[in-house]
């Protein structure tokens, strides 16, 4: 197992009722921007709720961040927080919310053009100070460092990540997860079973914890994944898939192993050009990827089959592919497709994706850094 530095500060806010608590969480005399989407918080009582607890503070908003945030957007609440002179900053809404005020937190200070924060990987000295409510579990962004932005003008989505840009606090209330559309159910547990996956199938290091603490979020989604679908106003289910959705990407699983995320690169090339969501391709890139580098995590894939799908019978091939297979039949269960042609996108789809993954050096990617963009191209052939 490999040596590792794990930190993260966020404070975790968990449980029914928890909105109340911003008005000792958030700094007294606070500035404070409240960044959200596209107005379901009106709808569901978030907003209330959160506008009681801030009703001390200054607060000014900005509305409208959308799925897969975009840059444009994102560079208006950049400006409003510079005349508004806010010095906090609070997310109300799921990942792209999140994400988004992870950069405006940085781009408010930064001295230059902000987008070289993501195109240039430009050093991140300072940001402001930012806390979230999260009312869709699935990136895990509520409690990590890390945030992807879309430049709608080029087509390009980019990440970033820098400790500045740790959530103070995330207040997690399960319950206003109950009225999300069954879409947004499913996308959120298939992009946290991804998450997983992008950290565990890789290639034993010896890191059992690591492991076993993967292994029981999977479990845990695979169970509680179909139930929130089935019986939506169940708390409990909600509050097992939100925590799993949290630690799924706060850094604990992925520390000391290595990790893979070419799945990822390759599914934000599809969303940047032709706007899926997220969670719809990782469903679509993940099962190639696994069959076309089966080799390379054979062991891992074999332990994957036994431990999370408890397959045991047949030959090694035979129990791999059934365990794709199974994945497959999760997502499909979810409602998030498997298949490009379900989203209606045919083979010239692959070559624009391709291409720019050649534009944007996205060349060698994976766990061994040996994911080709033929390689990329098989995955992709398997899910026409």
């Amino acid at each position: 197992m490999q040596n590792f530095d794990f930190y993260n500060p966020t404070q975790i806010l968990f449980g029914q009722g928890q909105i109340a608590a911003l008005s000792g969480a958030v700094p007294a005399g606070a500035r404070v921007l409240v960044l959200y989407g596209g107005g379901s918080i009106r709808q569901n009582g978030v907003y209330d709720e959160v506008m009681a607890a801030l009703s001390g503070h200054t607060v000014v908003e900005f509305g409208g961040i959308e799925p897969n945030p975009t840059y444009e957007t994102l560079m208006r609440a950049v400006e409003l927080a510079r005349v508004e002179r806010v010095d906090f900053l609070l997310a109300v809404g799921g990942g792209s919310v999140i994400d988004g005020a992870k950069f405006v937190a940085a781009a408010v200070p930064f001295e230059g053009d902000p987008w070289d924060i993501l195109g240039a990987r430009a050093p991140v000295k300072s940001a402001l100070p930012f806390g979230t409510v999260l009312t869709l579990p699935a990136t895990g962004s509520e409690m990590n460092a890390s945030a992807v932005v879309t430049r709608k003008a080029t087509a390009e989505k980019r990440s970033f990540y820098n400790r500045k840009v740790y959530p103070k606090f995330s207040v997690l209330d399960p319950a206003k997860s109950i009225t999300l559309p069954a879409r947004q159910v499913g996308n959120g547990v298939v992009d946290a079973f991804v998450h997983i996956v992008e950290q565990y199938l890789t290639y034993p290091v010896g890191g059992k914890v690591q492991d076993r603490f993967a292994e029981g979020l999977l479990l845990t989604l695979i169970e509680e994944g179909p139930k929130a679908l089935a019986e939506p106003d169940d708390y409990d289910t909600r509050a097992n898939i939100m925590w799993c959705a949290t630690l799924a990407l706060n850094g604990l699983i992925g520390a000391g192993v290595p990790s893979d995320w070419a799945t990822h690169m390759v599914g934000h090339e599809l969303t940047a050009l032709y706007g899926l969501d997220h969670a719809q391709t990782l469903a679509v890139v993940l099962p190639g990827m696994l069959r076309v580098r089966k080799e390379e995590k054979r062991a891992k894939l074999l332990q994957y089959a036994e431990r999370v799908w408890h397959l045991t019978g047949g030959d090694e091939d035979t129990r791999i592919e059934a365990a794709i297979a199974r994945t497959e039949e999760f997502f499909e269960s979810m409602g998030v497709k498997t298949r490009l042609s379900g989203y209606g996108l045919d083979a010239a789809a692959i070559d624009k994706v391709l291409a720019a993954l050649v534009e944007h050096r996205m060349v060698k990617l994976g766990e061994h850094r040996d994911v080709t963009p033929d390689i990329s191209r098989q995955a992709l052939e398997l899910a026409l």
